[in-house]
């Protein structure tokens, strides 16, 4: 008779996403659905019939007024995530995210093998950001430039605070009001699209593999293969602060 063995995973838990990630994270979800919701109206409002005068109404000036307070949030957030990304552990830090070696492109390639063409092979296993997640969210950084240049520079001619005086030229280098308009308009829908993939990948992922991928940008915490650790370990500073 022979006899088969159950091969069991001895996985470790791993501190990954610190709080100012998830912070960011979850700050990002709520006012980019702000932005989203508002933007929509702002560019094909409804028509309303009513007796009342327009300035009683004021519904226009509610949804530009959520609009411009959500900006603001996504601006300064977007900001302490760049900085974060110099302060914070290894799973933040901006070279995570920008390709700047050969292994990160043969990475990205593996993953987009794996999980886009769904080829056979090992499967890829990385503690925080894999490559091709990791260069999303590079461009989606780039996105999140030209969404705040675009915005403030739309909004500077009409607003009388210095800030968003500073970003006065961006029409006149984009080619007028309309046109940034436009780049404004489609920033919005790279974002709506990346958030579905988003989701997606999160839900496969976390069925997959089985280490608490949704759960871990709740308490920042991920159960990783400890072969796998001991992989990646020499790369991860504070080893005991990370694990427990």
């Amino acid at each position: 008779m022979s006899t088969k063995y159950l091969h069991v995973h001895k996985l470790r838990r791993v501190y990954v996403w610190e709080k100012p990630v998830r912070i960011y994270h979850w700050l990002n979800v709520v006012v980019l659905l702000a932005l989203i919701i508002t933007g929509f109206y702002i560019g094909n409002p409804l028509a309303q019939l009513s007796t009342k005068e327009a300035s009683d109404r004021y519904t226009m000036g509610w949804f530009r007024y959520v609009h411009f307070v959500a900006a603001y949030i996504f601006f300064f957030n977007f900001l302490f995530r760049i900085y974060w990304g110099f302060v914070g552990n290894k799973y933040a830090n901006w070279r995570q995210f920008v390709p700047f070696s050969k292994k990160f492109y043969k990475e990205m390639w593996y993953v987009i093998r794996m999980d886009i063409l769904m080829l056979k092979g090992r499967e890829h296993m990385s503690i925080g950001h894999n490559a091709m997640a990791g260069f999303t969210y590079f461009l989606t950084f780039l996105a999140f430039l030209v969404q705040c240049l675009t915005g403030f520079g739309l909004y500077a001619a009409m607003s009388t605070w210095w800030f968003p005086k500073l970003f006065a030229w961006v029409p006149s280098l984009f080619g007028g009001d309309i046109i940034t308009r436009q780049i404004h308009h489609w920033a919005m829908w790279f974002f709506i699209l990346f958030a579905i993939v988003h989701v997606y990948l999160v839900f496969y992922h976390d069925y997959v593999e089985g280490r608490g991928e949704m759960s871990s940008m709740g308490g920042g915490w991920k159960f990783i293969e400890e072969e796998v650790f001991e992989r990646n370990h020499h790369q991860t500073p504070n080893p005991t602060k990370d694990t427990k």
